[in-house]
């Protein structure tokens, strides 16, 4: 597998997803059972935004100077693009997990632990899937059409789903565990399950984080080969989807007072599966240039908030 990240580097990010992890941790501890509070949540969200784009300029100086202007634009370009992607893929993922909570009443308190343990889930899931999806490209170059026939399916169910609740309470994970699972009725603390009479019993957060980690898993076969049509080199391919996952926590709590205002944003990123999809197809017809990539799925980003700004959501029926 070609790829512009020497061991060092791979070793350094390692490290920093360790010790970012363990922020993430630390500060969940010392906030114990309280909420997030909407100004850190913002505060949090716009530090590892940031952070993402310190590393940007980084990476930008770092091949500068070793493999050439050309191929540090095209490379930072890459990074960008992919990230921009992830990011809006991994707000699809908070709405989800809203629902979630929404529906099984889970409490602010509790929700940070399920997040936090969520998060590290999709870190390592996502590790192995990219080596994985890295590995299967370099090997059979017929991969990539695979991925964006399914690309260009998902955004088309997407585009059709949109706007429409989904029906939880039918969902085939949450039917087998209701009826395989002794499930308590109620929250216990922070508990996934306990004991009682010699019989064990799970909570309803037990419930929620493994419905989290199906949605971990979906979201993870839908975004990864949106960046594999955006680039093959795993580094690039690792990097902006971790950043984008790193901060998911600080920015559920911001949107979860604003999801419903941003009630057309499925439809965007419906037209971005379709876009990235479409360019994969194409990929030995035309390559589209990174710059276009990223241009288009910016506008699309923005038409779709800004659209959704502009026009209320249609009261729901009572």
């Amino acid at each position: 597998m070609e790829t512009i990240g020497s061991t060092w580097m791979w070793a350094g990010f390692a490290v920093f997803v360790v010790v970012a992890t363990a922020i993430d941790l630390l500060l969940l501890r010392g906030q114990g059972d309280k909420p997030v509070p909407m100004r850190a949540a913002l505060g949090w969200s716009a530090v590892w935004v940031a952070v993402a784009g310190v590393f940007a300029a980084g990476l930008w100086w770092h091949l500068d100077g070793s493999a050439g202007r050309e191929v540090a634009n095209e490379r930072t370009g890459e990074f960008v693009t992919g990230y921009l992607i992830e990011k809006s893929l991994a707000v699809d993922n908070i709405f989800v997990f809203l629902m979630l909570f929404t529906y099984f009443a889970v409490p602010a308190a509790m929700q940070k632990r399920v997040l936090v343990l969520g998060i590290i889930g999709a870190i390592v899931l996502r590790t192995i899937m990219i080596l994985v999806g890295a590995w299967l490209i370099a090997k059979f170059h017929w991969v990539l059409y695979a991925f964006g026939a399914f690309l260009l399916l998902t955004g088309v169910k997407m585009w059709l789903a949109a706007g429409k609740a989904p029906d939880l309470a039918s969902n085939p994970v949450l039917k087998w565990m209701r009826g395989h699972l002794a499930l308590t009725p109620g929250f216990h603390g922070d508990r996934f399950w306990l004991t009682q009479d010699g019989k064990r019993w799970f909570t309803p957060l037990f419930v929620v984080m493994v419905l989290i980690g199906v949605t971990d898993v979906v979201f993870a076969v839908d975004s990864i080969p949106a960046i594999f049509a955006i680039t093959s080199d795993p580094f690039i391919v690792l990097t902006s989807n971790i950043f984008a996952i790193l901060g998911l926590r600080a920015l559920y709590f911001v949107l979860a007072d604003l999801a419903g205002r941003f009630h057309l944003l499925s439809y965007g990123l419906a037209l971005i599966l379709v876009f990235v999809g479409t360019k994969m197809l194409l990929i030995d017809v035309f390559k589209i240039p990174v710059w276009w990539s990223l241009a288009t799925v910016g506008l699309i980003l923005a038409a779709s908030i800004v659209a959704s700004l502009a026009r209320k959501p249609a009261p729901k029926p009572t």
